[in-house]
């Protein structure tokens, strides 16, 4: 047969590609050379927007069900007193979760196969098939059988990760690539009783912890590249040192029992890719992979699914040529990226806040007023626009009244 879609890669960009396309009516081939699941070294807090993506596909509900926390409340401190918010929701979703990947990529894959797509696991594509420059499906072997297959499809869409054999195979142009400004460390913890996410932000250095699954606590390590090498040399000693910046976090996983190894990478490059071609596309990292210093990747990976499958739904239903729609997509796709993609850069080189952005994080460390910690908060988590907080009446508000206690504290 022929395949709508063949999809190489079955994790969460892959995995949601196939589910919402079988959604749509699509014969749909879902391969991965890893048996699914497992788990991936990767980072895995999911926001701005992913959750509620999630709850909309009607997964959401099963994440929680696994024993993933939802994440409401989150602490941000940039050395003093940290600002916490709490009770944050988008559409009454919870604005965060952290399931481990391989959780989040079988609840999935699981429901993608309910939709109707077919899933091959443990399946290795050995060459890409083309005709006249067109990709027009795969040759691969099954890993525990060692029988070859050829399958055909009218498109194949890459899911294969930063380091895409299909990108490679079909040479697509790289853009706007930056050189990698960071690395991380994270392990994980029992026994910590901690159910926020929390970002510390210190000089040359971040820390991001948060509850995963199974009971367990992530904690995430970044610094600069140039310190890869001498932090590997000692990486539990580097590790703690590092973890000392925030001292209250620090106590409360020394406490708890460290139940895995030590992770961690520098490979991780800053671009674009063109996202499509004749017979193919990419979705996820093989198309755009950034820094993890503000956790996109798998919002970012839920996002550019929706939007590949509107393009590739309308090539093969006919409303609009293919190489028209995907182009579609790679518009939208950039238009939505590019903004927090130099924001991003900007952070993971630990450039300093403008000096307005600390006098507004002192005024509401000052008030105290927990609703507009919250806007605060929403705004710098993706999930209201700017707008809702940094407009000049109500930051004017907000630095009145602390203007006005201060003077008040001066005076008694």
């Amino acid at each position: 047969m022929v395949y709508d879609a063949i999809i190489v890669g079955a994790r969460c960009a892959g995995a949601s590609t196939g589910l919402l396309l079988a959604r749509k009516g699509h014969q749909v081939l879902l391969v991965d050379r890893s048996a699914v699941p497992s788990e991936i070294p990767h980072g895995h807090f999911i926001h701005r927007g992913g959750p509620q993506r999630l709850h909309f596909w009607g997964v959401l509900a099963e994440i929680e069900a696994s024993g993933c926390p939802l994440v409401t409340d989150v602490l941000m401190s940039m050395g003093g007193s940290p600002l916490v918010g709490k009770g944050l929701h988008l559409d009454g979703v919870p604005f965060g979760c952290g399931p481990r990947r391989g959780v989040l990529d079988k609840i999935l894959v699981d429901t993608a196969v309910a939709a109707g797509a077919e899933l091959r696991d443990q399946f290795v594509v050995e060459e890409f098939l083309s005709e006249d420059g067109r990709i027009t499906g795969i040759k691969g072997r099954d890993l525990r059988t060692g029988h070859r297959f050829t399958e055909y499809g009218r498109i194949v869409i890459g899911a294969d990760g930063r380091n895409s054999r299909l990108a490679q195979t079909v040479q697509a142009p790289v853009y706007e690539e930056q050189p990698v400004e960071t690395f991380y460390y994270f392990s994980y913890w029992s026994g910590v009783p901690i159910n926020r996410l929390e970002v510390h932000v210190g000089p040359q250095q971040i820390i991001f912890a948060f509850p995963t699954s199974d009971g367990l606590f992530g904690v995430f390590v970044s610094r600069p590249v140039a310190e890869f090498h001498r932090f590997r040399g000692d990486i539990e000693a580097n590790f703690m040192q590092a973890l000392a910046q925030a001292p209250a976090l620090a106590a409360q996983v020394r406490a708890g029992h460290r139940e895995e190894r030590f992770y961690g990478t520098a490979d991780l490059p800053n671009f674009f890719r063109k996202p499509y071609g004749p017979g193919w596309a990419l979705v996820g990292d093989a198309g755009h992979h950034k820094d993890p210093y503000m956790a996109l990747g798998i919002a970012d990976a839920l996002r550019d699914a929706e939007l590949v499958v509107e393009a590739v739904h309308d090539g093969l239903a006919g409303v609009r040529p293919m190489p028209e729609a995907l182009a579609g997509y790679e518009q939208q796709r950039n238009e939505q990226s590019r903004p927090l993609y130099y924001e991003n850069l900007a952070r993971a080189r630990f450039t300093p806040p403008p000096p307005e952005f600390a006098q507004i994080r002192a005024a509401l460390l000052k008030n105290r007023d927990q609703e507009d910690i919250n806007c605060f908060m929403m705004v710098n988590l993706g999930l209201l626009p700017r707008e809702a907080f940094f407009h000049p009446e109500n930051v004017g508000r907000i630095m009145q009244r602390a203007n006005v206690g201060m003077a008040t504290a001066v005076q008694v």
